[in-house]
């Protein structure tokens, strides 16, 4: 299953594409920004997210796409643009598969580190752990991205509880990640640090025995 995840932003949205197989492991496909100039004017900017996003969607066709929610923000200016943003991403998306789910940041903490308060650097090198990737992608916007969609894949099992519409989530039951999806999630990651563990395990007992 190909899964898009989106960090929204106007003048920047990240995106990260990644593969879920049977067995749940997950590997890297692509992830990057959509950039728009400030110089332009608000419409036009969201034509060109719209245009970029849209190219993504026809480039990877994803199944499933998961978005960062706008959960809060101290500056209401900065705020508002981003729902713009957001507003756009979620068309687009919801025109192409229909499949959209959202997670608060403190969900995508929770999911990917087991701790709703771990901070960006740690979210990245867990992102960049669990994908088995050299380096943590840049921009930021792009590693949070895919932690977006490795957040969807650890939870797709409850994906109906971070379903865009889902009613629950505007009455506060979701907010602090749902009991049930977090348990998910903590067993899902575990699960996929085990894998990681016995591969590079495996490689290093290779690699003694070449160089034997």
């Amino acid at each position: 299953m190909i899964i898009l995840g989106i960090d929204p932003g106007l003048a920047t949205l990240g995106y990260g594409v990644i593969e879920k197989d049977a067995r749940g492991n997950c590997r890297a496909v692509d992830c990057g920004v959509v950039l728009t100039p400030k110089e332009e004017s608000l419409p036009v900017r969201l034509a060109m997210l719209e245009e970029g996003i849209q190219k993504i969607l026809d480039k990877y066709h994803p199944e499933e796409v998961a978005v960062e929610e706008l959960f809060f923000s101290k500056n209401i200016t900065t705020g508002i643009a981003v729902a713009h943003a957001r507003g756009v991403a979620l068309l687009a998306c919801v025109k192409y598969c229909g499949k959209l789910y959202e997670y608060t940041p403190m969900q995508i903490k929770q999911a990917l580190t087991g701790y709703g308060k771990a901070d960006k650097k740690q979210i990245q090198t867990v992102v960049a752990s669990l994908l088995k990737l050299k380096s943590i992608p840049k921009p930021d916007d792009a590693a949070d991205a895919l932690g977006v969609a490795l957040c969807h894949a650890f939870t797709s099992r409850f994906g109906d509880l971070f379903a865009v519409g889902n009613m629950t989530r505007t009455k506060g039951k979701n907010t602090g990640g749902g009991a049930e999806a977090q348990m998910l999630a903590e067993a899902e990651r575990r699960k996929m640090a085990r894998i990681a563990k016995a591969k590079a395990k495996a490689q290093e007992k290779e690699k003694e025995k070449k160089e034997e």
